[in-house]
Protein backbone atom coordinates (compact mmCIF):
# COMPACT_ATOMS: atom_id res chain seq x y z
CA UNK A 1 0.00 0.00 0.00
CA UNK A 2 2.86 2.41 0.84
CA UNK A 3 4.45 1.62 -2.50
CA UNK A 4 1.10 2.27 -4.19
CA UNK A 5 0.69 5.61 -2.38
CA UNK A 6 4.20 6.69 -3.38
CA UNK A 7 3.57 5.66 -6.97
CA UNK A 8 0.25 7.52 -6.96
CA UNK A 9 1.35 10.74 -5.26
CA UNK A 10 4.78 11.12 -6.91
CA UNK A 11 3.35 12.31 -10.25
CA UNK A 12 1.03 14.65 -8.37
CA UNK A 13 4.03 16.19 -6.58
CA UNK A 14 5.79 16.62 -9.94
CA UNK A 15 2.68 18.25 -11.40
CA UNK A 16 2.39 20.52 -8.35
CA UNK A 17 6.05 21.57 -8.60
CA UNK A 18 5.65 22.15 -12.35
CA UNK A 19 2.48 24.20 -11.78
CA UNK A 20 4.22 26.28 -9.14
CA UNK A 21 7.15 26.79 -11.54
CA UNK A 22 4.87 27.87 -14.39
CA UNK A 23 2.91 30.17 -12.08
CA UNK A 24 6.18 31.67 -10.90
CA UNK A 25 7.30 32.27 -14.49
CA UNK A 26 3.99 33.88 -15.42
CA UNK A 27 4.08 35.97 -12.25
CA UNK A 28 7.64 37.08 -12.93
CA UNK A 29 6.76 37.94 -16.53
CA UNK A 30 3.70 39.85 -15.37
CA UNK A 31 5.76 41.72 -12.80
CA UNK A 32 8.41 42.47 -15.43
CA UNK A 33 5.77 43.80 -17.81
CA UNK A 34 4.22 45.86 -15.04
CA UNK A 35 7.65 47.24 -14.12
CA UNK A 36 8.40 48.05 -17.77
CA UNK A 37 5.08 49.87 -18.08
CA UNK A 38 5.77 51.73 -14.85
CA UNK A 39 9.28 52.62 -16.04
CA UNK A 40 7.81 53.92 -19.28
CA UNK A 41 5.29 56.01 -17.37
CA UNK A 42 8.04 57.27 -15.06
CA UNK A 43 10.12 58.22 -18.10
CA UNK A 44 7.21 60.12 -19.62
CA UNK A 45 6.55 61.88 -16.31
CA UNK A 46 10.25 62.71 -16.07
CA UNK A 47 10.20 64.19 -19.59
CA UNK A 48 7.07 66.13 -18.73
CA UNK A 49 8.66 67.46 -15.54
CA UNK A 50 11.74 68.96 -17.20
CA UNK A 51 9.72 70.48 -20.09
CA UNK A 52 5.97 70.47 -19.33
CA UNK A 53 3.69 70.35 -22.35
CA UNK A 54 2.58 73.83 -23.35
CA UNK A 55 5.44 75.56 -21.52
CA UNK A 56 8.80 77.04 -22.46
CA UNK A 57 11.99 75.96 -20.69
CA UNK A 58 15.57 77.20 -20.85
CA UNK A 59 17.82 74.10 -20.79
CA UNK A 60 19.90 74.05 -17.64
CA UNK A 61 17.86 76.81 -15.95
CA UNK A 62 14.12 76.20 -15.86
CA UNK A 63 10.80 77.56 -17.10
CA UNK A 64 10.49 80.89 -18.86
CA UNK A 65 7.43 82.82 -19.99
CA UNK A 66 6.36 82.82 -23.63
CA UNK A 67 6.47 86.63 -23.53
CA UNK A 68 10.16 86.60 -22.63
CA UNK A 69 11.02 83.94 -25.22
CA UNK A 70 9.30 85.69 -28.11
CA UNK A 71 10.51 89.17 -27.10
CA UNK A 72 14.13 87.96 -27.02
CA UNK A 73 13.85 85.97 -30.25
CA UNK A 74 12.20 88.82 -32.17
CA UNK A 75 15.27 91.00 -31.49
CA UNK A 76 17.60 88.49 -33.13
CA UNK A 77 18.81 88.63 -36.71
CA UNK A 78 18.07 84.94 -37.25
CA UNK A 79 15.79 82.48 -35.42
CA UNK A 80 16.01 78.75 -36.13
CA UNK A 81 12.98 76.55 -35.39
CA UNK A 82 13.68 72.81 -35.18
CA UNK A 83 11.47 69.82 -35.90
CA UNK A 84 11.17 66.11 -36.38
CA UNK A 85 9.97 66.11 -39.96
CA UNK A 86 6.99 63.78 -39.53
CA UNK A 87 5.81 65.05 -36.14
CA UNK A 88 2.49 66.92 -36.44
CA UNK A 89 2.85 68.64 -33.07
CA UNK A 90 6.19 70.11 -34.06
CA UNK A 91 4.69 71.80 -37.11
CA UNK A 92 1.80 73.17 -35.06
CA UNK A 93 4.34 74.61 -32.64
CA UNK A 94 6.30 76.14 -35.53
CA UNK A 95 3.15 77.82 -36.86
CA UNK A 96 2.30 79.18 -33.42
CA UNK A 97 5.85 80.51 -32.96
CA UNK A 98 5.94 82.02 -36.44
CA UNK A 99 2.71 83.90 -35.74
CA UNK A 100 4.05 85.23 -32.43
CA UNK A 101 7.34 86.35 -34.01
CA UNK A 102 5.51 87.97 -36.93
CA UNK A 103 3.40 90.00 -34.52
CA UNK A 104 6.62 91.35 -32.98
CA UNK A 105 8.62 91.68 -36.19
CA UNK A 106 6.40 91.75 -39.32
CA UNK A 107 9.36 92.31 -41.65
CA UNK A 108 10.22 88.63 -41.94
CA UNK A 109 11.65 86.03 -44.31
CA UNK A 110 11.07 82.29 -43.79
CA UNK A 111 13.70 79.84 -45.01
CA UNK A 112 12.85 76.16 -45.49
CA UNK A 113 15.22 73.20 -45.44
CA UNK A 114 12.61 71.30 -47.47
CA UNK A 115 13.35 73.07 -50.76
CA UNK A 116 16.50 73.05 -52.90
CA UNK A 117 17.58 76.34 -54.44
CA UNK A 118 16.55 75.32 -57.94
CA UNK A 119 12.83 75.59 -57.04
CA UNK A 120 13.00 79.14 -55.66
CA UNK A 121 10.80 80.45 -58.48
CA UNK A 122 7.95 78.18 -57.35
CA UNK A 123 8.21 79.59 -53.81
CA UNK A 124 8.03 83.15 -55.14
CA UNK A 125 4.99 82.32 -57.26
CA UNK A 126 3.26 80.64 -54.33
CA UNK A 127 3.70 83.60 -52.00
CA UNK A 128 2.48 85.91 -54.76
CA UNK A 129 -0.75 83.88 -55.03
CA UNK A 130 -0.06 82.65 -58.55
CA UNK A 131 -0.24 78.89 -57.87
CA UNK A 132 -2.76 76.52 -56.36
CA UNK A 133 -1.61 74.02 -53.73
CA UNK A 134 -1.28 71.19 -56.24
CA UNK A 135 0.51 73.44 -58.74
CA UNK A 136 2.91 74.62 -56.04
CA UNK A 137 3.75 71.12 -54.86
CA UNK A 138 4.34 70.01 -58.45
CA UNK A 139 6.42 73.08 -59.36
CA UNK A 140 8.55 72.70 -56.22
CA UNK A 141 9.09 69.00 -57.00
CA UNK A 142 7.87 68.17 -53.48
CA UNK A 143 7.48 64.42 -53.85
CA UNK A 144 10.99 64.02 -55.22
CA UNK A 145 12.93 66.41 -52.98
CA UNK A 146 11.15 65.90 -49.65
CA UNK A 147 8.38 63.28 -49.96
CA UNK A 148 7.05 63.85 -46.43
CA UNK A 149 3.28 64.34 -46.25
CA UNK A 150 2.73 67.89 -47.51
CA UNK A 151 -0.25 68.34 -45.17
CA UNK A 152 2.22 68.70 -42.31
CA UNK A 153 3.80 71.77 -43.93
CA UNK A 154 0.95 73.40 -45.82
CA UNK A 155 -0.23 75.50 -42.82
CA UNK A 156 3.27 77.05 -42.71
CA UNK A 157 3.20 77.71 -46.45
CA UNK A 158 -0.28 79.27 -46.21
CA UNK A 159 0.89 81.48 -43.33
CA UNK A 160 3.66 82.86 -45.54
CA UNK A 161 1.30 83.33 -48.48
CA UNK A 162 -1.46 84.99 -46.43
CA UNK A 163 0.98 87.48 -44.92
CA UNK A 164 3.08 87.83 -48.08
CA UNK A 165 6.17 86.74 -46.18
CA UNK A 166 8.94 85.74 -48.63
CA UNK A 167 9.86 82.04 -48.59
CA UNK A 168 13.47 81.07 -49.28
CA UNK A 169 14.77 77.68 -50.41
CA UNK A 170 17.68 76.89 -48.08
CA UNK A 171 18.74 73.48 -49.34
CA UNK A 172 20.72 71.99 -52.18
CA UNK A 173 19.98 68.92 -54.26
CA UNK A 174 20.69 65.60 -52.59
CA UNK A 175 22.90 64.68 -55.53
CA UNK A 176 25.41 67.39 -54.56
CA UNK A 177 25.45 66.30 -50.90
CA UNK A 178 25.97 62.74 -52.04
CA UNK A 179 28.86 63.72 -54.32
CA UNK A 180 30.57 65.65 -51.54
CA UNK A 181 30.08 62.82 -49.05
CA UNK A 182 31.55 60.36 -51.57
CA UNK A 183 34.60 62.26 -52.83
CA UNK A 184 34.94 65.53 -50.92
CA UNK A 185 33.98 69.13 -51.72
CA UNK A 186 37.19 69.92 -53.57
CA UNK A 187 36.64 67.08 -56.05
CA UNK A 188 33.24 68.40 -57.14
CA UNK A 189 33.51 70.71 -60.20
CA UNK A 190 32.75 74.32 -59.33
CA UNK A 191 29.90 74.51 -61.85
CA UNK A 192 28.16 71.65 -59.99
CA UNK A 193 28.30 73.26 -56.52
CA UNK A 194 25.08 75.30 -56.91
CA UNK A 195 26.93 78.45 -55.87
CA UNK A 196 27.74 77.01 -52.43
CA UNK A 197 31.04 78.11 -50.86
CA UNK A 198 33.25 75.73 -48.83
CA UNK A 199 31.74 75.33 -45.35
CA UNK A 200 33.58 76.18 -42.14
CA UNK A 201 35.51 73.36 -40.43
CA UNK A 202 33.52 71.48 -37.76
CA UNK A 203 34.20 71.70 -34.05
CA UNK A 204 35.57 68.70 -32.16
CA UNK A 205 32.25 68.53 -30.31
CA UNK A 206 30.36 68.26 -33.61
CA UNK A 207 32.61 65.37 -34.71
CA UNK A 208 31.80 63.60 -31.46
CA UNK A 209 28.09 64.24 -32.02
CA UNK A 210 28.13 62.92 -35.60
CA UNK A 211 30.27 59.83 -35.07
CA UNK A 212 27.57 57.64 -33.44
CA UNK A 213 25.03 58.87 -35.98
CA UNK A 214 27.35 57.80 -38.80
CA UNK A 215 27.96 54.45 -37.12
CA UNK A 216 24.24 53.67 -37.03
CA UNK A 217 23.96 53.82 -40.84
CA UNK A 218 24.92 50.54 -42.46
CA UNK A 219 27.17 51.06 -45.46
CA UNK A 220 28.49 48.26 -47.63
CA UNK A 221 32.22 47.74 -47.20
CA UNK A 222 32.58 50.34 -44.42
CA UNK A 223 33.90 49.89 -40.89
CA UNK A 224 31.25 49.17 -38.28
CA UNK A 225 33.01 51.16 -35.55
CA UNK A 226 34.97 53.90 -37.32
CA UNK A 227 37.18 56.40 -35.55
CA UNK A 228 37.17 60.16 -36.03
CA UNK A 229 40.03 59.89 -38.54
CA UNK A 230 38.24 57.33 -40.72
CA UNK A 231 38.27 58.75 -44.30
CA UNK A 232 34.69 57.70 -45.04
CA UNK A 233 33.46 59.25 -41.80
CA UNK A 234 35.27 62.50 -42.63
CA UNK A 235 33.62 62.56 -46.05
CA UNK A 236 30.28 62.01 -44.31
CA UNK A 237 31.06 64.96 -42.02
CA UNK A 238 31.94 67.09 -45.03
CA UNK A 239 28.57 66.22 -46.55
CA UNK A 240 26.80 67.30 -43.34
CA UNK A 241 28.87 70.50 -43.22
CA UNK A 242 27.90 71.24 -46.80
CA UNK A 243 24.24 70.84 -45.84
CA UNK A 244 24.63 73.14 -42.82
CA UNK A 245 26.83 75.59 -44.71
CA UNK A 246 24.49 75.85 -47.69
CA UNK A 247 21.54 76.66 -45.43
CA UNK A 248 23.60 79.19 -43.47
CA UNK A 249 24.69 80.90 -46.66
CA UNK A 250 21.09 81.13 -47.91
CA UNK A 251 19.98 82.54 -44.55
CA UNK A 252 22.81 85.09 -44.65
CA UNK A 253 21.69 86.15 -48.12
CA UNK A 254 18.19 86.69 -46.73
CA UNK A 255 19.59 89.15 -44.19
CA UNK A 256 20.86 91.35 -47.02
CA UNK A 257 17.33 92.11 -48.22
CA UNK A 258 16.14 95.71 -47.80
CA UNK A 259 15.29 96.53 -44.19
CA UNK A 260 17.37 93.59 -42.92
CA UNK A 261 14.36 91.41 -42.03
CA UNK A 262 14.15 88.78 -39.33
CA UNK A 263 15.07 85.49 -41.03
CA UNK A 264 13.39 82.42 -39.55
CA UNK A 265 14.77 79.02 -40.55
CA UNK A 266 12.57 75.90 -40.54
CA UNK A 267 14.75 72.79 -40.36
CA UNK A 268 15.45 69.50 -38.62
CA UNK A 269 16.50 69.85 -35.00
CA UNK A 270 19.78 68.05 -35.69
CA UNK A 271 20.98 71.08 -37.67
CA UNK A 272 20.40 73.30 -34.62
CA UNK A 273 21.15 71.39 -31.41
CA UNK A 274 24.07 72.66 -29.34
CA UNK A 275 24.87 75.20 -32.05
CA UNK A 276 26.96 72.60 -33.91
CA UNK A 277 25.40 72.82 -37.37
CA UNK A 278 23.80 75.87 -38.97
CA UNK A 279 24.53 78.24 -36.02
CA UNK A 280 28.23 77.34 -36.27
CA UNK A 281 28.25 78.01 -40.01
CA UNK A 282 26.39 81.31 -39.54
CA UNK A 283 28.93 82.41 -36.95
CA UNK A 284 31.72 81.73 -39.46
CA UNK A 285 29.88 84.06 -41.87
CA UNK A 286 29.82 86.80 -39.23
CA UNK A 287 26.24 86.20 -38.10
CA UNK A 288 26.39 85.56 -34.37
CA UNK A 289 23.02 86.96 -33.36
CA UNK A 290 21.16 83.67 -33.82
CA UNK A 291 18.24 82.39 -31.71
CA UNK A 292 17.60 78.65 -31.45
CA UNK A 293 14.22 77.23 -30.39
CA UNK A 294 13.32 73.55 -30.31
CA UNK A 295 10.27 71.40 -29.61
CA UNK A 296 10.63 68.88 -26.76
CA UNK A 297 8.74 65.59 -26.95
CA UNK A 298 6.94 64.45 -23.83
CA UNK A 299 8.74 61.40 -22.46
CA UNK A 300 12.22 62.38 -23.67
CA UNK A 301 14.89 61.65 -21.08
CA UNK A 302 15.75 64.73 -19.07
CA UNK A 303 19.39 63.76 -19.35
CA UNK A 304 19.32 65.40 -22.79
CA UNK A 305 18.08 68.69 -21.36
CA UNK A 306 21.53 70.22 -20.95
CA UNK A 307 22.65 73.84 -20.98
CA UNK A 308 23.50 74.96 -24.51
CA UNK A 309 21.04 72.60 -26.22
CA UNK A 310 19.07 75.64 -27.42
CA UNK A 311 17.98 79.06 -26.18
CA UNK A 312 14.64 77.54 -25.17
CA UNK A 313 12.52 74.45 -25.77
CA UNK A 314 8.74 74.06 -25.90
CA UNK A 315 7.11 70.96 -24.42
CA UNK A 316 4.87 69.09 -26.86
CA UNK A 317 2.43 66.37 -25.80
CA UNK A 318 2.47 62.86 -27.21
CA UNK A 319 0.77 62.51 -30.55
CA UNK A 320 -2.81 61.30 -30.70
CA UNK A 321 -4.69 60.57 -33.93
CA UNK A 322 -8.10 60.24 -32.33
CA UNK A 323 -10.71 62.22 -34.21
CA UNK A 324 -8.38 63.33 -36.99
CA UNK A 325 -6.80 62.03 -40.14
CA UNK A 326 -3.33 60.63 -39.50
CA UNK A 327 -0.47 61.74 -41.71
CA UNK A 328 0.04 59.51 -44.73
CA UNK A 329 2.46 56.63 -44.51
CA UNK A 330 6.08 57.27 -45.42
CA UNK A 331 8.97 54.91 -45.98
CA UNK A 332 11.64 57.27 -44.65
CA UNK A 333 14.06 57.60 -47.57
CA UNK A 334 15.52 60.32 -49.75
CA UNK A 335 15.81 59.05 -53.31
CA UNK A 336 16.32 59.86 -56.97
CA UNK A 337 15.34 58.13 -60.19
CA UNK A 338 18.04 55.69 -61.30
CA UNK A 339 19.18 55.80 -64.92
CA UNK A 340 17.74 52.37 -65.71
CA UNK A 341 14.59 52.92 -63.66
CA UNK A 342 13.88 52.35 -60.00
CA UNK A 343 14.29 54.59 -56.97
CA UNK A 344 17.91 54.95 -55.93
CA UNK A 345 18.10 55.42 -52.14
CA UNK A 346 20.26 58.41 -51.25
CA UNK A 347 19.61 58.43 -47.51
CA UNK A 348 17.73 56.25 -45.03
CA UNK A 349 16.28 58.06 -42.02
CA UNK A 350 17.25 56.54 -38.69
CA UNK A 351 14.34 54.71 -37.03
CA UNK A 352 12.17 54.87 -40.15
CA UNK A 353 10.24 51.98 -41.69
CA UNK A 354 12.97 51.71 -44.34
CA UNK A 355 15.68 51.57 -41.68
CA UNK A 356 13.87 48.87 -39.69
CA UNK A 357 13.24 46.88 -42.89
CA UNK A 358 16.94 46.73 -43.76
CA UNK A 359 16.98 49.14 -46.70
CA UNK A 360 20.41 50.73 -47.15
CA UNK A 361 21.87 53.81 -48.80
CA UNK A 362 22.57 53.17 -52.52
CA UNK A 363 19.92 50.42 -52.79
CA UNK A 364 17.71 50.66 -55.87
CA UNK A 365 14.03 49.87 -55.31
CA UNK A 366 13.04 48.35 -58.65
CA UNK A 367 9.56 47.14 -57.66
CA UNK A 368 7.02 47.92 -54.95
CA UNK A 369 3.91 45.79 -54.44
CA UNK A 370 4.73 44.06 -57.72
CA UNK A 371 4.78 47.31 -59.73
CA UNK A 372 7.92 48.46 -61.52
CA UNK A 373 9.20 51.88 -60.41
CA UNK A 374 9.58 54.03 -63.53
CA UNK A 375 8.82 57.55 -62.24
CA UNK A 376 9.76 59.45 -59.09
CA UNK A 377 6.08 59.62 -58.19
CA UNK A 378 5.59 55.85 -58.35
CA UNK A 379 7.20 54.97 -55.02
CA UNK A 380 5.57 57.94 -53.26
CA UNK A 381 2.08 57.07 -54.51
CA UNK A 382 2.42 53.38 -53.63
CA UNK A 383 3.59 54.14 -50.10
CA UNK A 384 0.85 56.72 -49.54
CA UNK A 385 -1.77 54.10 -50.42
CA UNK A 386 -0.32 51.60 -47.95
CA UNK A 387 -2.76 50.87 -45.13
CA UNK A 388 -1.52 50.93 -41.51
CA UNK A 389 -0.62 47.51 -40.17
CA UNK A 390 0.12 46.00 -43.60
CA UNK A 391 3.27 44.77 -45.32
CA UNK A 392 4.75 46.15 -48.55
CA UNK A 393 6.94 43.78 -50.62
CA UNK A 394 9.88 45.51 -52.28
CA UNK A 395 12.36 44.23 -54.83
CA UNK A 396 15.82 45.70 -54.21
CA UNK A 397 18.93 45.81 -56.38
CA UNK A 398 22.00 45.86 -54.15
CA UNK A 399 25.30 45.69 -55.98
CA UNK A 400 24.97 42.78 -58.37
CA UNK A 401 22.25 41.07 -56.35
CA UNK A 402 18.47 41.33 -56.38
CA UNK A 403 16.81 40.74 -53.02
CA UNK A 404 13.30 40.99 -51.62
CA UNK A 405 12.53 43.06 -48.53
CA UNK A 406 9.24 43.40 -46.66
CA UNK A 407 8.53 46.90 -45.33
CA UNK A 408 6.20 46.53 -42.34
CA UNK A 409 3.93 49.50 -41.70
CA UNK A 410 2.83 49.78 -38.06
CA UNK A 411 -0.81 49.84 -37.04
CA UNK A 412 -2.34 53.13 -36.04
CA UNK A 413 -1.83 53.97 -32.37
CA UNK A 414 -4.97 53.54 -30.29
Amino acid sequence: MKIFRNAFFAPLRVLLVFALFVSSVFLNNALAQTKAAADSQDKEREGANCAPAGSWTVPGKGEISVTDVIAAAAKRSVVLLGEMHDNTEHHRWQLQTLAALHAQHPDMVIGFEMFPRRVQKALDQWVAGELTESQFLAASDWNAVWSTDARLYLPLFHFARMNRVPMVALNIDTRLRRSVAAKGFGAVPENEREGVLPPSAPSAAYLGYLLPIYGEHERAGKKKNPGRDDPDFLRFVEGQQLWDGAMAQAINAGLSRPGRPLVVGIMGSGHIKHGYGVPHQLKALGVGDVGTLLPWNSGTSCGQMVAGLADAVFGTASLSFEGQDAPRQRLGIRFELAEDGGARVLQVEKGSIADKSGIRDSDIISEAAGFAIRRLEDIVEIVKRQAPGTWLPLKIKRGGDTIEIIAKFPAMPK
